[in-house]
Parts: C-alpha cells; sequence; structure tokens
C-alpha cells in the first residue's frame, strides 16, 4: 500500500445503510473483520445504520437478575459496556468503527461525542435530549418527574478503534423492554420512549439523514 492510499485512508469514512434487519451475531463479527482491518490501514472508518431481529443483549455489567422473561427474545453476550438492552425493528442502530488514536485518544471524550452526537440529532426533530448523571444513554423529560430513556449507547474499543455504538427509538414495540430492566433501571419514573411515541412522525431514511449530519457536527466531516 502506498504512502498515499494510507492517507486516503485515514480521511475517508464509510456509511453503510442495512435495509433488511442483519443478525446480531453477524454483525459483531463484521464488526470485528472491520476494527481489525481499520486498525491495520487496509479499510476506512465506518458508521453502519441497520436493525436488528428483536432480541436482548447483555454488556459487561449486566446482571441476571435483569433478564426478567429469558424466554421472550434470543439473549446475546456483548463485549460491549453497559447492562442489559433490546434491539429490533423500529430501533436505528448505529455501530461507529473509528480509530480513536487518530482521533486523539481519550475514550471517555469519544463517549461523550456519541452522546452529543444522538441530542443533535434528536435536535433536528425538536426533541431534546439530556445527559443524567449516573445514568446512561439519552433521556427526555416527560414532566410531572418522568424521564424516559430515548438512546443507549454501549461500546467497545480493540486497539484504540471503536465498535458496537448507539441506538435510538424511532418506533419499536416499547412493550419489548419489558423483559428486560434495560440498563439497569428500575425506578418507577424512569421509562422508555421513542420519536414516535413522543408524536413524531419520522421516517427511518429521515432519522439516518439527520444522524449523518450530525455526525458531522460533532466529528467532523
Amino acid at each position: 500500500m502506498t504512502p498515499e492510499s494510507v492517507a486516503t485512508l485515514a480521511s475517508a469514512l464509510d456509511w453503510r445503510i442495512s435495509d433488511a434487519p442483519v443478525d446480531y451475531v453477524t454483525a459483531v463479527a463484521e464488526m470485528e473483520a472491520r476494527v481489525g482491518a481499520v486498525r491495520a490501514g487496509a479499510a476506512p472508518e465506518s458508521v453502519w445504520l441497520l436493525e436488528h431481529p428483536p432480541l436482548y443483549t447483555a454488556g459487561t455489567s449486566a446482571k441476571d437478575a435483569d433478564l426478567l422473561e429469558p424466554g421472550r427474545f434470543p439473549v446475546h453476550r456483548s463485549g460491549r459496556g453497559g447492562q442489559f438492552t433490546y434491539h429490533g425493528p423500529g430501533q436505528r442502530i448505529a455501530y461507529v468503527m473509528l480509530d480513536l488514536k487518530r482521533r486523539g485518544g481519550d475514550v471517555r471524550a469519544f463517549v461523550r461525542d456519541l452522546e452529543d452526537w444522538i441530542i443533535e440529532t434528536l435536535a433536528s426533530f425538536n426533541v431534546t435530549g439530556e445527559r443524567r448523571t449516573g445514568r446512561i444513554g439519552i433521556w427526555v423529560d416527560r414532566g410531572g418527574g418522568r424521564e424516559d430513556k430515548i438512546a443507549a449507547i454501549g461500546v467497545r474499543v480493540r486497539r484504540w478503534v471503536s465498535y458496537h455504538g448507539v441506538a435510538i427509538n424511532l418506533d419499536p414495540d416499547l412493550g419489548h423492554f419489558a423483559g428486560i430492566v434495560p440498563c439497569g433501571i428500575a425506578a418507577p419514573e424512569h421509562g422508555v420512549t421513542s420519536l414516535v411515541d413522543l408524536g413524531i412522525p419520522a421516517t427511518m431514511a429521515e432519522l439516518d439523514g439527520a444522524l449523518r449530519v450530525g455526525f458531522k457536527t460533532v466529528f467532523g466531516a
């Protein structure tokens, strides 16, 4: 590989959108392969937008007691951070494979950038997404002391290349979250919401467009 081609890869970003739901195990294998290629300088960084069939994933901090209905959907143990979460149709997942060493080498700053990315994306739909101390993800204030989670974050870093990423609820079946304690948060005043649940009839294509604009704002071109 010539120095010129290496420089081109370093400045490139590959956006990929899968129209059909992607099997979770297949997605993880593809991410891991891409991480290795990015680290080797053989492929550009990548953002992969997709949906999964209904399933639960358990992050490295997941507690068995938080899986309330073990037989409801397949359960996948994941190397990402975090606890239990649900993935399924109507939820846009953005898997992010970025070279963090080239982007400053600060994992905490990277997670904060992911939060900012979600907040920017939601703002394009006039939704105010907010962080909460001690609670992972992005939250929406519903009033009266109630706050609902609209987006989850769970990442892993291998040799300074990130993978896994974020999940934003467009219009999933919110009832499917009842089979777990989402991210270990069981307080009755903390629920789960989506753009459609908030009265915003957005399409997946519109959400994808907002994600691309928000990514450029936070991470650069």
